[in-house]
């Protein structure tokens, strides 16, 4: 059985930082290529950020470029947020999933519970 497990969100305040991981188990997901997703209050869910399968393409949304840097484990089950100069529209619940690349999308049809990133101003 597949299991997406997010974790390390939190409250922080509007410049902090936080940095999320995602541990894949169930399937091999080493020659996957990975992303984080977040769904805002009232929103719908949105592509953040993606890392192909051997960590050398990276593609973010344009409101994070700069400031969130994605990369995978050693091990290449597990991929990792990390967020700084975090800003109060940064709030959402954050989600990962296999992505494809070329189009952004969630390659998986079911999610993990995710993890709540909470940015004060």
């Amino acid at each position: 059985q597949v299991q997406l497990v997010e974790s390390g969100g939190g409250l922080v305040q509007a410049g902090g930082s936080l940095r999320l991981s995602c541990a894949a188990s169930g399937r091999t997901f080493t020659t996957y290529s990975m992303g984080w997703f977040r769904q805002a209050p009232g929103k719908e869910r949105e592509f953040v950020a993606s890392i192909s399968w051997n960590g050398g393409v990276r593609d973010y949304l344009d409101s994070v470029k700069g400031r969130f840097t994605i990369s995978r484990g050693n091990a290449r089950n597990t991929v990792y947020l990390q967020m700084n100069s975090l800003k109060p529209e940064d709030t959402a619940v954050y989600y990962c999933n296999a992505v494809d690349m070329s189009s952004r999308r969630p390659l998986l049809g079911y999610w993990g519970q995710g993890t709540q990133v909470t940015v004060s101003s």
